[in-house]
């Protein structure tokens, strides 16, 4: 594995933290203190700034109006972009819109592309990703309720969905429901595109995460799917292939969503050690002459610079050999980053004392939203048990015992 960086993904490093620290940075204040749908005018703005900077949408391909990186470029660049909650938005590679786009690119037929791929990576529309549902286990993507029928020449879907994100102003949901109940359970469930402005597309609600129901794309929705109508042409991909393409989705997202907790991690510590610094704790003393604090920040700086490393090898080895046989490390950073993540914020809020329980710092603001961290994607019991089993496995094999059960 080489850890070389490239002379032009420096130079976007460089001009990506620098836009950062001076466009983004500065707003902040009004993200935590207003309703993100009321940003939307001047983030459109920075949207722009980034375009002419040629640095839109790194993961997106070209020939859509994206930048084209590989998966270990743009990991690099989710970092930077991660130091900030408007960093991914403004670049143009936020999740849903990430993922969708990448399985409309690989699955999605040509009229698909250009009804609802090329606007997407353009930024002239947004999408979400409906397949959690609130009766059924979200770790056990097998286990699904919603259900689409064929009419005649459409798909008629119901069902009730839960935790849609940014649903809230999008123009179209990737729905995944069950359109083959009788096949084997991994061939049972599809993805479909679902326009959000047809009959039976009800958004009940943002739903209320740790007391914050969110507006626009930072939010989480309730939908059910009242005999919700689409033309069969919007099957995304073969039918009986969702969880296929789910896996698909899931393997680089997790990349993405890992290399952003890293730069929420390089946040909170950079402002973790300011505060020891510069807090006084007597004539002459400041918080970083105690010992508790100088451990902490040692933990933290090889915490972090251990999971960042995890993270670059699992995009390296799906760059090289693919999702399939990337599994265990997407599993490793999936339970190991967001419990990095979780002990830096927690330890950065503590230096910080009264102050970091405040939206005066975006401390309180990651200690909310980012404890989900653990949860969604898949839980991190979950993918420790599957870890576990694969390992086992491997030792029973060692020892001659064959196939155990566990």
């Amino acid at each position: 594995m080489d850890f070389s960086v490239s002379e032009p993904v420096r130079i976007m490093l460089d001009m990506v933290n620098e836009f950062v620290d001076r466009e983004l940075v500065p707003l902040e204040p009004e993200f935590l203190s207003r309703p993100f749908k009321s940003l939307l005018p001047v983030l459109e703005e920075k949207r722009r700034m980034v375009k002419q900077m040629e640095l839109w949408g790194p993961i997106h391909p070209k020939a859509y109006g994206g930048m084209g990186l590989g998966l270990m470029d743009a990991a690099l660049l989710y970092e930077a972009m991660g130091r900030t909650p408007l960093g991914l938005y403004v670049f143009g590679c936020q999740a849903p819109d990430a993922g969708n786009a990448e399985i409309l690119h690989l699955y999605g037929t040509q009229e698909q592309k250009e009804t609802f791929l090329r606007p997407l990576v353009e930024g002239k529309i947004r999408s979400c990703f409906s397949m959690t549902e609130i009766e059924m286990p979200g770790s056990n993507p097998l286990m699904m309720e919603t259900t689409a029928v064929k009419d005649g020449g459409d798909y008629v879907i119901n069902g009730h969905k839960w935790y849609t994100t940014a649903a809230d102003g999008a123009a179209f949901a990737i729905v995944m429901a069950v359109t083959n109940p009788e096949a084997s359970p991994y061939r049972r469930a599809s993805m479909i595109i679902v326009p959000t402005d047809i009959p039976g597309f009800d958004l009940v609600r943002n739903i209320s995460i740790m007391g914050h129901a969110g507006s626009d794309w930072e939010s989480h929705g309730e939908i059910i799917y009242r005999g919700c109508r689409v033309p069969v042409k919007n099957l995304l991909g073969p039918e009986g292939e969702g969880f296929v393409i789910a896996q698909q989705r899931l393997g680089p997202g997790r990349i993405h969503h890992c290399m952003r907790w890293i730069g929420i991690c390089h946040r909170a510590f950079d402002m973790m050690c300011a505060r020891a610094v510069n807090r006084p704790i007597e004539p002459g003393k400041t918080l970083a002459s105690k010992q508790i604090i100088q451990q902490w920040i040692a933990e933290c700086a090889a915490e972090i610079h251990a999971a960042r490393m995890m993270v670059l090898h699992a995009a390296w080895m799906i760059e090289t050999l693919g999702v399939k046989e990337a599994r265990k490390e997407i599993s490793y950073i999936k339970y190991t980053v967001p419990d990095v993540m979780g002990r830096v914020v927690d330890r950065a809020l503590q230096v910080h004392g009264g102050l970091g329980m405040t939206d005066d710092t975006l401390l309180a603001f990651y200690f909310r939203t980012e404890r989900a961290a653990r949860i969604y994607d898949g839980a991190d019991e979950v993918h420790k048990t599957a870890v576990a089993r694969r390992v086992l496995k491997d030792y029973a094999k060692k020892f001659g015992l064959g196939d155990i059960v566990l």
